[in-house]
């Protein structure tokens, strides 16, 4: 079998475990979501729609009827009401027979329709009897028949309810059922997946990776050393065609490689003997013996480079000896140079410390000035300091009288709390009257403790309104006096500015005056370090005298040496120099 084969049938089991593997995961995909769309659909949202029917007939129909026996709403508004709540339980009904409704949830579900028949006929009695205005009609009809023909209704939609909740956990459970079902299958799968993909990477390495990497280590031994037998020549597939390949490609490259490497010993023997005579003479010091030879175009870059170092060479060794004599003449003029700075360096000197004199009176008299500019500034600070003390008094009533303005704020939300707590304890009186009266005769000492309740709660409300205006009469006193305390503060802010302008006047004549004396010191100090350093010049130039001789002995000694090579025809003659005079140097 060839690689080819063995490589596509490896491809095709692991491509069949992985579609096998995907056929799974999306077949599972599909049942989880038809579970999940009939519990939303089937289930979820017609418990909303059940619990719309349930809570309109309990409030919109059978409350409003007691809030218009009570007075709480006109019988206009409940009449109204009541509508709006047959509406609303039509439409959340149809909605809920919209969906899929089997077995015994349809038994429930008819017999809720033939309540809810009789449960609307009782509605618009009890529209009839509100359009009438008649209360007593009205409240036999609420006390005996309205509860009594609802209540069946609320009972029927509570099982169904409870029906919705039982299949939704039954087909939540199927779902999980069949998850893990076909989990268990992917997980067998992948199992199967990984196998197909360890069979496949064995065949492959044993295969086509171990038989190329054999014969690949075969190839670079036989590059490093000419000597081996090649791998895998007589298979027959792709690895034992690539074997002999390489074998044919290998014989015919060592045959060319004996050829050249002949050709190429000749070359260099004939390289290494020219360049040999070259560096003999350039060791000698002839500068001027050059390879005139000719060269293999391989080896000619290194003839030019030799003799291009050859002709550096010479030209620096020219240049050396040019250079000798103009560094002589030019140490004998440093020295003179040196004798004169050093006289002038002295003159300098003397002129110095003259001047540092002078500095140091100037510089005392200026620093005696700064210091009564000190002292005034000083002064003025302390009169401005009493100013801030007597703003920082007027600024804690400011604040005491804030605080008085906020506990009056804060008393008078306790009075609107108040204020609120009276108008919903006169409220809950009124409920209780209401209750009261539905009671009859059993909740008529309930209803005079209620009329109590609510006396008692009106009068609250206005004890506490007396109290917000005279709360509103301090605020306003509170106000003026803190308006004054503000006047105050500013006459204080003003005289405090004026005594800062003072006292900031005064700080910049002081630093003025501080500036100068520092100025003063810094020219003292630059004066003498410039005294110091006329000192140390002076000595450097003796040292650069001293220099100058030694440069002029390494330049006689440096002329000698280039003089041993021989820069042009004829032979090489040594240069001298005599030293420089000294006699004029100064010590």
């Amino acid at each position: 079998m060839t690689l080819k084969l063995k490589l596509f049938a490896c491809l095709a089991i692991l491509s069949a475990a992985l579609l096998a593997l995907a056929g799974a995961f999306y077949n599972t995909a599909q049942d989880n979501e038809a579970a999940f769309e009939t519990i939303l659909v089937d289930r979820v949202e017609p418990l909303a729609d059940l619990k719309t029917v349930a809570d309109t007939y309990a409030v919109l129909i059978v409350d409003n009827a007691h809030k218009a026996l009570n007075g709480n709403i006109g019988y206009a508004e409940a009449e109204q009401n009541v509508r709006e709540g047959e509406a609303a339980i039509k439409k959340a009904w149809a909605s809920y027979r919209a969906t899929s409704i089997d077995g015994e949830e349809e038994v429930l579900s008819k017999r809720a329709e033939a309540q809810m028949a009789v449960a609307d006929a009782a509605v618009e009695r009890l529209e009839a009897l509100l359009k009438a205005r008649n209360p007593d009609a009205l409240r036999n009809f609420v006390e005996n028949e309205l509860y009594q023909t609802i209540d069946p209704v609320s009972e029927t939609i509570a099982a169904l309810t409870t029906m919705q909740i039982e299949i939704a956990s039954d087909v939540t459970g199927q779902a999980l059922s069949e998850t893990n079902v076909a989990l268990t299958i992917a997980l067998v799968l992948a199992i199967l997946a990984v196998a197909a993909i360890a069979i496949s990477i064995f065949i492959v390495t044993r295969k086509v990776v171990h038989p190329i990497t054999n014969l690949s280590s075969v190839v670079h031994d036989l590059a490093k050393s000419g000597d081996g037998q090649l791998p895998h020549l007589d298979q027959k597939d792709e690895i034992g065609d690539m074997a002999r390949a390489i074998d044919a490609f290998l014989n015919a490259v060592l045959e060319k490689d004996r050829a050249a490497a002949a050709a190429i010993a000749r070359e260099q023997k004939m390289v290494t003997d020219t360049l040999a005579e070259g560096l003999s003479a350039l060791a000698a010091g002839d500068l001027t013996a050059e390879v005139t030879a000719t060269y293999p175009p391989a080896y000619a870059s290194l003839k030019t480079n030799y003799n291009e170092a050859v002709k550096s060479l010479r030209e620096l060794i020219e240049r050396v000896t040019k250079g000798t004599d103009s560094i002589r003449l030019s140490s004998s003029e440093i020295a003179q140079s040196s004798e004169s700075l050093a006289r002038r360096t002295e003159a300098n000197a003397a002129s110095l410390e003259e001047t540092s004199a002078a500095l140091a009176q100037m510089n005392d008299r200026i620093s005696r000035g700064a210091a009564a500019a000190k002292d005034t500034a000083h002064s003025a600070n302390e009169a401005n300091g009493i100013v801030h003390d007597g703003r920082a008094l007027a600024e804690e009533a400011m604040q005491a009288m804030g605080r008085v303005q906020e506990s009056a704020e804060g008393i008078d939300t306790v009075i609107e709390g108040l204020d609120k707590i009276a108008f919903q304890t006169r409220v809950l009186a009124m409920n209780a009257a209401v209750e009261a009266g539905r009671a009859g005769e059993a909740g008529r000492g309930f209803a005079v403790v209620a009329d109590l309740v609510s006396a008692l709660a009106m009068r609250a409300e206005e004890e506490a309104g007396s109290a917000r205006e005279q709360l509103t009469t301090t605020q306003e006193e509170v106000g003026n006096a803190v308006g004054r305390v503000q006047r105050v503060d500013a006459a204080l802010e003003q005289i405090s500015t004026s005594v800062g302008n003072v006292n900031q006047l005064l700080d910049t004549m002081a630093a003025d005056n501080q500036a100068q004396a520092s100025a003063i010191s810094e020219i003292v100090t630059a004066v003498n370090d410039m005294d110091t350093s006329t000192q140390q010049n002076a000595a450097m130039v003796e040292e650069t005298s001293a220099a100058s001789r030694q440069l002029a002995s390494e330049v006689t000694a440096l002329a000698e040496e280039a003089g041993h090579f021989r820069t042009q025809a004829g032979t090489a003659k040594p240069m001298s120099f005599a030293p420089a005079s000294t006699t004029a140097m100064v010590h």
